[in-house]
C-alpha cells in the first residue's frame, strides 16, 4: 500500500471515530464553519470525503440523490459513514486507482493528488466537526507533515475559491498538524 493511501486510513478511521461522538442535538447547533450548521458540515464531510472517494477512484459522477441527501437523518449515519468510507478505501486499494488523471469538474488531475487532496478533506473538515462538537481530532505526525505539504501546495487556490479563510498565526516551533490548520484559516485551540 502506498503512503498516501496510509493517510488517507488515518484519516478516515480518525474521522470516522469522531462522527460516533456527534449527538442528535449536537446537530442543529452552529459549526466551526461559518453559516454551517453542525448538520451541515457533517453533510459535507460524509459526501465528500468517503462517497466523494470512492467516486472518485472509480471515476464515476457523484449522482444526485447523493448529493441532496441528508446522512445525518438516519440515526446509525456514524456506522453508515464509517462503512461507506471503508468501501472508499477499499477502492483506493486497487493499483488503477492510482493510475491515470481523474476529472475534477472540468479539469484533468493525477489521482495520487486527487487522494492528496482527500487526506485534506478527511483531516480538516473531520478537525472542524470535532471543533464543533467538543471532540479531538488527531492524526500522527507523519501524517500531519503530509498534510501541511498538500495545504501549503493549495492554499492560495483554496483561498480564491472562498474555501480556506485568512491563514492564522501560530507560535513558532508550532507542530505540523496546527500548521497546517493555520495555513487554511483555521484558528487552532
Amino acid at each position: 500500500m502506498n503512503e498516501i493511501h496510509a493517510h488517507l486510513t488515518v484519516c478516515a478511521a480518525e474521522a470516522a471515530r469522531v462522527t460516533r461522538g456527534v449527538t442528535p442535538g449536537q446537530l442543529t447547533e452552529p459549526s466551526v464553519c461559518a453559516d454551517w450548521t453542525v448538520r451541515e458540515l457533517a453533510n459535507h464531510l460524509v459526501l465528500y470525503s468517503a462517497h466523494g472517494l470512492e467516486h472518485r477512484a472509480l471515476r464515476t459522477p457523484l449522482p444526485e440523490e447523493t448529493v441532496q441527501r441528508d446522512f445525518t437523518a438516519e440515526a446509525d449515519w456514524p456506522e453508515r459513514y464509517a462503512a461507506q468510507l471503508d468501501r472508499a478505501l477499499a477502492a483506493w486499494a486497487k493499483p488503477e486507482a492510482w493510475e491515470g488523471e481523474v476529472d475534477l469538474g472540468g479539469t484533468l488531475i493525477a489521482a495520487p493528488e486527487i487522494a492528496s487532496l482527500l487526506v485534506k478533506e478527511l483531516a480538516l473538515h473531520g478537525w472542524d466537526l470535532a471543533e464543533s462538537t467538543g471532540g479531538r481530532f488527531a492524526v500522527p505526525e507523519d501524517t500531519a507533515a503530509f498534510l501541511l505539504d498538500v495545504v501549503e501546495r493549495y492554499a492560495e487556490v483554496f483561498r480564491q475559491y472562498e474555501g480556506f479563510a485568512a491563514p492564522v498565526a501560530v507560535p513558532d516551533g508550532a507542530d505540523a498538524f496546527t500548521r497546517a490548520l493555520a495555513l487554511s484559516g483555521r484558528t487552532p485551540a
